[in-house]
């Protein structure tokens, strides 16, 4: 029987993951989605705002209602504790993810 090398299998699933990520993140960027590049957060460390790739400035409740839409990339609007929450798209691209980009 073949000896299976299981981290290696899984490694390569990841690595095939990302790459389509980055290139589904190209395909969006290009058709005119806008990308949230910075966060605003408060005292508590909760996003409370954030910043588009064209300097638009969003508060929560209006960037819900734009992701809702389809009008934000790699972010996606899920219902948990009684109420609509913003949260980044699990794509397996940090750098897009909302706790890791900067303040604005």
């Amino acid at each position: 029987m073949e000896e299976k090398n299981f981290e290696q299998i899984y490694a390569e699933y990841k690595q095939q993951g990302s790459v389509q990520a980055k290139m589904e993140v190209a395909e969006e960027l290009s058709s005119g989605v806008e990308q949230i590049v910075a966060v605003r957060r408060n005292s508590d460390n909760d996003l409370i705002a954030f910043k588009t790739g064209s300097g638009r400035e969003l508060d929560y409740i209006t960037a819900l209602e734009e992701a809702k839409a389809g009008k934000i990339a790699h972010v996606d609007v899920i219902h948990r504790y009684g109420r609509d929450v913003l949260r980044s798209e699990p794509d397996g691209v940090k750098e897009n993810n909302l706790g890791e980009l900067p303040d604005f």
